[in-house]
This record gives C-alpha cells, sequence and structure tokens, in this order.
C-alpha cells in the first residue's frame, strides 16, 4: 500500500474503497475551522483582559477572520478545481496552522487581529475544498450520507468550540486556543495525503480572473460594511464599503452575464431549487449564529457559568444535529427536500420563538428546549440543501459549488452577528437605562454599563469593591462616628451594588427576548419564500443530466 494517495479519483474505475475514512479528514479540517470562531467567543474575556482590547479591537479579532474567509472562498474554490482540490485543502491546513502559530505568539491587537486574518485565508481554502472532494470520491447514491455526517460535523463544532476553549482557560491562557489548533491541523495534513485520492476537474477553461477578482471586491465589501456599519455607526467607511459592494456586485453580475466561461454561472439563481437552498442556508445561520452569540453571553454573564460549564451547556445543541441530520437521511428520499427544509426551518422559527420568554427569573432549564429544537431544526435543513447546492454544479467546478454553499452560509451567519447584534445592544442599552433612571451613579458608570453587559457587571462588580473597601476602613476607624457614616456608607453602596447587577441582568434578559423576536420573524418570512421557492418536485441540474447522459452512453458502449 503506498504511503501517499497518488491514483486520481476521476481515474477510478469503482468508488474508492476508503472513501468514509477520506470523509473523517473532511470533517476533521471543517471542525477545526468553524470551531476556531466558537472558541474564540469564550477566550475573549481573557484576550481583552491581557491585551487591553477596546471594544473595536474585539470586534475586530473576532470579525478579521471573516472577511478574508467569505471574499476569497468563490476564486480559491475554482483554483482548487482546475488545479488540485487535495492541494488546496493541504495547503489550506499550512496556512491555517501557521496563522494559529502566529496569533499564539501574539501580544497585541494588531498580531492577533493579523493572525485571525491568516487563518480566513486558510479557512477559505479548506472549506470549498473538503465539499468539493467529498462530492469528487463518494458516488451520487451515496453523496447525501456523507453530507449528512459534514453537516452535522458543523454542528459539532458549533457546540466543542466553547467546551475545549474553557478546558484549556482552566489551565491555560487565551493563546491556548489558538495552539490546539496546530496538532489538529498536522494530523490532517498527513492524513489527507494518505487517504485522500488527488481531485481536479477534468475539463477546465481558463479560470475567469476578472470574475473572481470581482467577486472578491464585492463580497469582502459586503462583510466589511456588515460588520463596520451596525457596531460602529454608519460612517464614511461603513458607507465607502456599501457602494464599494453595489457597485462591485452589479459589475460581477454583468461580467458573468457576458463571459462565456465564467467562475460562477449566476443564472442559475433563476433555479427556484439552489435559489432556496442557498436563501434558507443563508437564513439558517442567521438565526444560529446570532442566537449562538447572545445565548453564550446569557449563560457566562447573567447565570455565571465559567467558559467550560458554559460549553457544556451547549452540547445538547450538537446532539440534536446528529439527531436531526440522521432523521433527515431517512425523510429527504422520501418526502421530499421541500418538506424537510420546511419542517427544519419552522422548527428553527420555533426555537426563537421560545427564547421570547427569557427573563430575569429565567434558568439553563429555559434554553434546553430551544437549544434541542434547534439543533434539530439544523440538521433537518441544511444537509438537504447543501446536497442540492452541490448537485447544481457539474464535476468541473465542485470548488466553485462548495464556494457558494460555504459563502451562503458565511454571510448569513454576519449577518445574524451585525443585525441581532446590534439589536440585542441596543435593546440591553435602552432597558438598563429605563432600570437606572434616577440611579445616583455618575453617568459615565451608566454609559459603561450601557456599553454591554460585561461592562454592566464590572460597573456593578465596581461598586461592591467600593463597598467592601468602606466596610474594611469602618472595621479600623477608632472614631465611632466615622465608622458609623463608613458603615452606612458601605451598606448603601453594597445596595447599589445588587440593583446594579439585578438591572444589568434583567435588562440583558429582556433584550435576548426582544432579539429572539424579531430573530423568529426573519426567520419566519424566510421560511415562507423558501417554501415557495423549493419545487415540489426535484429536478438535477442541466449540466448534471448532461453528464449523466454521457455516463450511460459510455456504459452501452
Amino acid at each position: 500500500m503506498r504511503l501517499v494517495m497518488t491514483e486520481p479519483v476521476e481515474k477510478m474505475e469503482r468508488p474508492y474503497a476508503r472513501r468514509w475514512w477520506a470523509l473523517l479528514v473532511l470533517c476533521l479540517s471543517l471542525l477545526i475551522i468553524v470551531m476556531a470562531n466558537t472558541a474564540l467567543t469564550v477566550a475573549a474575556p481573557d484576550m481583552t483582559k491581557d491585551l487591553g482590547l477596546s471594544s473595536a479591537d474585539l470586534q475586530w479579532v473576532i470579525d478579521g477572520y471573516t472577511v478574508p474567509y467569505a471574499a476569497l472562498m468563490l476564486l480559491l474554490g475554482a483554483i482548487g478545481d482546475k488545479y488540485s482540490r487535495r492541494g488546496a485543502l493541504v495547503l489550506g491546513l499550512v496556512v491555517f496552522g501557521g496563522g494559529a502559530v502566529f496569533g499564539y505568539l501574539a501580544d497585541s491587537s494588531t498580531t492577533v487581529i493579523a493572525a485571525r486574518a491568516v487563518m480566513g485565508v486558510g479557512a477559505a481554502l479548506i472549506m470549498p475544498a473538503t465539499l468539493s472532494l467529498l462530492a469528487a470520491t463518494f458516488p451520487r447514491a451515496e453523496r447525501a450520507k456523507a453530507i449528512v455526517l459534514w453537516t452535522a460535523t458543523a454542528g459539532l463544532a458549533i457546540a466543542a468550540g466553547p467546551v475545549v476553549a474553557g478546558a484549556l482557560l482552566r489551565d491555560h491562557g487565551w493563546s491556548s486556543t489558538f495552539l490546539i489548533n496546530v496538532p489538529i491541523a498536522a494530523v490532517a495534513i498527513v492524513a489527507a495525503l494518505v487517504l485522500i485520492p488527488p481531485s481536479k476537474a477534468g475539463h477546465h477553461d481558463r479560470i475567469d480572473y476578472v470574475g473572481g477578482l470581482l467577486s472578491v471586491i464585492w463580497t469582502g465589501s459586503l462583510i466589511y460594511m456588515i460588520i463596520e456599519g451596525p457596531h460602529f455607526g454608519w460612517h464614511a467607511k461603513a458607507i465607502t464599503a456599501a457602494v464599494v459592494a453595489g457597485a462591485g456586485l452589479v459589475a460581477f453580475v454583468l461580467w458573468e452575464l457576458r463571459h462565456p466561461r465564467p467562475i460562477l454561472d449566476v443564472r442559475r439563481f433563476a433555479g427556484r431549487r439552489f435559489a432556496g437552498s442557498n436563501l434558507a442556508v443563508a437564513l439558517f445561520f442567521l438565526a444560529v449564529f446570532g442566537a449562538f452569540y447572545y445565548l453564550t453571553q446569557h449563560l457566562q454573564f447573567v447565570l455565571g457559568y465559567d467558559a467550560l460549564q458554559t460549553g457544556v451547556r451547549m452540547l445538547p445543541l450538537a446532539g440534536a444535529v446528529f439527531a436531526g441530520s440522521a432523521l433527515t437521511g431517512f425523510l429527504t428520499p422520501r418526502v421530499g427536500m421541500k418538506w424537510t427544509v420546511g419542517a427544519g426551518m419552522v422548527g428553527g422559527t420555533t426555537a426563537l420563538a421560545l427564547l421570547t420568554r427569557v427573563d430575569a427569573g429565567s434558568t439553563y432549564s429555559d434554553f434546553l428546549a430551544p437549544l434541542v429544537i434547534l439543533g434539530l431544526a439544523i440538521g433537518l435543513a441544511l444537509s438537504p440543501c447543501t446536497d442540492a447546492i452541490m448537485g447544481a454544479f457539474p464535476e468541473s467546478e465542485l470548488g466553485v459549488g462548495g464556494a457558494v454553499n460555504d459563502t451562503s452560509l458565511e454571510l448569513g451567519g454576519s449577518l445574524g452577528i451585525a443585525i441581532l447584534g446590534s439589536l440585542l445592544a441596543t435593546s440591553y442599552g435602552n432597558h438598563l437605562r429605563d432600570a437606572t433612571a434616577g440611579s445616583r451613579l455618575p453617568a459615565s458608570a451608566l454609559d459603561t454599563a450601557r456599553d454591554s453587559v460585561g461592562a454592566g457587571y464590572a460597573v456593578a462588580q465596581g461598586i461592591g469593591e467600593k463597598a467592601q473597601a468602606a466596610a474594611a476602613q469602618a472595621a479600623h476607624a477608632t472614631n465611632p462616628q466615622q465608622a458609623a457614616q463608613l458603615r452606612q456608607q458601605a451598606a448603601e453602596l453594597a445596595a447599589g451594588a445588587h440593583r446594579m447587577a439585578q438591572a444589568v441582568g434583567s435588562s440583558f434578559s429582556d433584550a435576548v427576548a426582544h432579539t429572539s423576536l424579531v430573530g423568529a420573524v426573519i426567520l419566519g418570512i424566510g421560511t415562507v419564500v423558501v417554501a415557495v421557492l423549493l419545487p415540489r418536485r426535484e429536478k438535477p441540474a442541466p449540466e448534471v443530466k448532461e453528464r449523466e447522459k454521457e455516463l450511460a452512453d459510455s456504459a452501452v458502449g
């Protein structure tokens, strides 16, 4: 047996014997690039304290990964199709691992953001390569099952990231959450060379680099606008990005319509099944990433769980994703994707609607049912959509197909954090302003508290520390009158700290309920639109039918 797999999958007369082992490597590669974002959510507080990050710095530490990741996927997917899909995967893992080492060594906000951007470039190579290699390696009859496992891995990564990060943070610093990616990437590189056969398009013309560049411009500008505008205000940067994104999208569509060999044939979006599947993926991850953003904060700040405890309490979501994926693998061939996707989106809407009941007295048990329902919904809806998107592309464009699916996912996730995150911050600030009306606290302290739930509890903690200091002074005071005054002051400060903490918790809980309502409305309307778009009968794309005809003719011959 060869140490390195060298026989291209396209030249194999039979399905590749070790294809399920190859899928394990693809899922491992997917796992670390999704975990890179979810793990950071629990490492962010320690990183903020250690590096003295501002709120803007922290936002770009998180989103410095997203911009190159989303912007480069389409172009890099096409390059992988032409030259080597496995090569793109291995190169992506090398770049991703290098960025992780850079992040581990970083000692400033600038270097951490740069490291995250390098990891985003690696992820842009890895993500479409995993789907294109999956589609190329598995026969059509087994592809849906393989995609179910691929989707379930993404759900596992969403919940596993906080668990892994939380376990590391108990004994190590935040930089360990970067370093953990390095041995995993190294194992995946070796396993990819041993278990995954080489693959590239059998017939692929020159790459449409102009179209690829335009896709980078408009997608990158759109993601930048989504991040910059809601979080930092609609100033010159955000408005400029919006104009560039709009102009770039128009230029991209016009160029692709006129180009004889476009990097992405935009006419595919006229197909109801293709358009509906992409919309469903985008809407689902808008809801999932938005909900994950504020649920982890509620568990950590309001309910007081540490990083590891928070991650463990997100695990029911991962288990439900696996259950939903198994269910859709059984149901979709029998009832069709329209019904399984529709049921999944209704389930997601229901999960968000249940979160509207969150209030100051809510405990973890109030979040358990929404988490389980949301996980089931992800498993039900996403696998059929991904299968439909990949099935719309011929063999020569599998990397582009994977990139389209993943770009929809990433755009939806970015919109979810931007829209629901911005709404959450506004709602929290307004509720806290009302709750602290008439307070004797300085205006600067109240402004700080309204910035975020973490800042609010920090202000309450600061008041409590002043109460403790006053009580200590009273204990050592020799003048009885002075001691009495200090004790009274300490009692007033302690009561103020308690009221402030209660106001912060109730305000954030109310904001979670309000934001969940908006998310449920968005996903509910999207459910209706997707239900209208998806056809009852599933027809393969023209390119796929043509390919199947060629295979049938060659078999007869």
